[in-house]
């Protein structure tokens, strides 16, 4: 079955994320919020549910990354343009970087698959911190416009999140290299034990 519950759960979050971008842009942020809030909550449980239920799917593990992407994406570019109404919008250089790694992590996995055939790209922890910290950094900019007290945490925030970003982009890049390093000598070995 395709459609699994989790499945349907990942589904749902990427229907929340024009929703979210939505309410940003015409001034609501306080729903918006929430919206981003609940997609994070049905982020958790598709996870949970697959486990649970025994719904890990080829599907699932495509859509479920994608979406997360989509969302972070999203929040990243519309809070970026200056033209929406919030406190705080998150510097231009930041989705730009954050944009730009996600884009060479894409283009190294299809090298790679080219190369190796290889289609298995578990996140690395560095990876899923570097998520964690973005989803934060997303939802303290959100969280600003009913809170002050927030506003001198955002600059060491957008400067962590820098910092995880492009450290993960570069664990990604040094990984593709060992990865394909490594099929390249296993090739060159089996030409040597066929000739």
């Amino acid at each position: 079955m395709l459609l699994t519950y989790a499945n349907q759960l990942t589904i749902l979050r990427m229907i929340f994320i024009p929703c979210f971008v939505l309410l940003l842009i015409y001034g609501h942020p306080r729903s918006a919020l929430y919206v981003f809030i609940l997609a994070g909550v049905t982020d958790g449980l598709d996870g949970l549910l697959a486990r649970k239920f025994q719904q890990k799917t080829v599907l699932g593990s495509f859509l479920d990354p994608v979406a997360d992407k989509l969302l972070l994406t999203s929040a990243f570019i519309t809070l970026t343009i200056p033209a929406v109404p919030a406190a705080f919008h998150i510097p231009i250089w930041l989705t730009v970087t954050a944009i730009s790694r996600d884009l060479l992590i894409a283009l190294a996995a299809l090298l790679i698959h080219l190369q190796t055939k290889h289609t298995h790209f578990p996140p690395s922890f560095l990876g899923k911190c570097t998520t964690a910290i973005q989803l934060t950094m997303v939802a303290c900019v959100m969280l600003a416009n009913f809170s002050l007290r927030i506003l001198p945490l955002l600059d060491p925030l957008v400067y962590a999140t820098l910092l995880f970003t492009v450290a993960s982009g570069l664990h990604y890049f040094y990984r593709s290299v060992v990865l394909i390093e490594s099929y390249q000598r296993a090739e060159a070995g089996s030409a040597k034990k066929g000739s």
